[in-house]
């Protein structure tokens, strides 16, 4: 199983969702945990992953060799994109 790891940018960013949403983005991860390929899909163009959690998105980057993912963003997927 891997773990999870928050950059600094996404711990601000998930403290200010609601409640609601920040238990949602939780059972994802705790999903993605277990099995990290089935739930997530490529970012075009990059090394990243996409999270889709609801309305909300989490960029992900995925380092097998130690089996961490690493939660770059998170929030709305209107403005994570940006």
């Amino acid at each position: 199983m891997y773990s999870v790891e928050f950059s600094e940018t996404a711990n601000r960013q998930f403290d200010k969702l609601e409640k609601g949403i920040q238990l949602r983005v939780v059972n994802v991860l705790e999903r993605i945990k277990i099995r990290p390929y089935h739930f997530i899909k490529r970012k075009e163009g990059t090394n990243y992953f996409i999270a889709r959690i609801g309305e909300h998105r989490a960029i992900l980057s995925i380092d097998d060799a130690r089996k961490i993912i690493f939660v770059l963003e998170v929030g709305h997927r209107k403005k994570v994109y940006d």
